[in-house]
């Protein structure tokens, strides 16, 4: 299983979800540009020594991560994006182990380009006028429903 990150805007978010993606053994594919400088020192200081247990991707460009997406389509599987804007419940969806949870920039989203390209859409269900979660959040609340589906399989 895979968290893609879509041109992340906060550092802080960044370093958390990548700390997630290590303990539960999950790669992770960043896609560039990002609004903020991703270095190690400023991931560190996020992550903190966890980083050097990520399985991480940097794409120069959604382009070049489509371009990476098809040559690798055994282990990116679905690409599923996390949507405010979106109609599937998460956890109503049934999760593999291939699949490619993305999140979009906090700040944005995603463009309505990417929003097309995904398999699937998904969104966290909230109390009516509440807006979204915090991005590392609500990636951790899909992955640890997806990591159930699949019995943790990540983790063996």
């Amino acid at each position: 299983m895979r968290l893609v990150l879509f041109e992340p805007d906060i550092p802080q978010n960044t370093g958390t979800l990548l700390r997630l993606c290590a303990c539960w053994n999950l790669s992770v594919d960043v896609i560039f540009p990002c609004g903020f400088i991703f270095d190690d020192r400023r991931m560190k200081r996020a992550g903190m020594d966890y980083l050097e247990s990520v399985d991480l991707l940097r794409h120069n460009s959604w382009a070049a991560y489509q371009l990476w997406r098809q040559e690798n389509a055994a282990c990116a599987g679905r690409l599923l994006l996390l949507s405010t804007k979106a109609a599937e419940p998460y956890h109503t969806f049934s999760f593999r182990a291939q699949d490619s949870i993305m999140v979009g920039r906090e700040s944005s989203g995603v463009p309505d380009a990417v929003h097309e390209a995904a398999d699937h859409r998904l969104v966290i269900p909230l109390r009516a006028g509440m807006r979204s979660l915090n991005v590392a959040v609500a990636a951790a609340v899909v992955a640890a429903e997806a990591l159930r589906q699949t019995g943790f399989s990540s983790l063996s």
